[in-house]
């Protein structure tokens, strides 16, 4: 493993970001493609976060919440999608992150109510720079969108991204092994969940 791995990833400049693993988008009564594939990464989530929490490194949970207007026409097809499939962003209970993952009470949540990437409009790079982070590990969903549109704003703003390759999920499946092996390859450092902990078990 490269040596550069043990400054990349030090615990005090590093952060744990997990993406929409929320009840509305993956819990266990959401039962589209996204949701089952995700639900095969989060043994490897739960395993990086106990890692990432032992060695003190912050760990913030992006979550999608309902829009602040009520009733505000969606702005892109995935919203309309979503929309017509019974509104299932204003399920109670939607928004919690999902209990296999967490969150403990030292993890932070920051929610976004619009877009499809969690920096614009939220206070997420504020919280970031607050806990001196400057490395990302990424994981959550999905490679598709969302992962995608979370490294790029990252990198704009300056911080070095690591997605953890068994904690992402994308449909289909080789799509997004496809997006993990080009577009998010020069974003980005992969590596697995273990890899990154082995980091902060040294």
């Amino acid at each position: 493993m490269p040596l550069y791995l043990g400054e990349l990833l030090a615990p005090a400049h590093t952060a744990v970001l997990t993406l929409e693993l929320q009840q509305r988008v993956v819990g266990l009564d959401v039962n589209d493609e996204l949701a089952m594939e995700s639900r095969r990464t989060f043994a490897a989530i739960a395993q990086l976060l106990s890692a990432a929490r032992a060695a003190h490194v912050d760990v913030v949970h992006c979550v999608l919440a309902p829009a602040l207007v009520p009733g505000a026409a969606p702005n892109y097809p995935l919203a309309s999608a979503l929309a017509k499939r019974g509104q299932r962003g204003t399920r109670p209970g939607g928004d919690e992150v999902v209990t296999e993952i967490g969150p403990e009470p030292t993890d932070y949540v920051v929610a976004r109510h619009h877009g499809v990437g969690p920096f614009t409009g939220t206070e997420l790079d504020a919280v970031l720079r607050q806990l001196n982070a400057r490395t990302l590990v990424v994981t959550g969903v999905s490679l598709n969108l969302g992962i995608l549109a979370l490294c790029i704003e990252a990198v704009n703003l300056n911080y070095r991204v690591v997605i953890a390759t068994d904690g992402v999920a994308g449909t289909p499946p080789d799509y997004g092994q496809l997006m993990l092996d080009n577009t998010l390859a020069i974003l980005a450092t992969r590596l697995t969940s273990a890899q990154i902990a082995e980091n902060w078990d040294r």
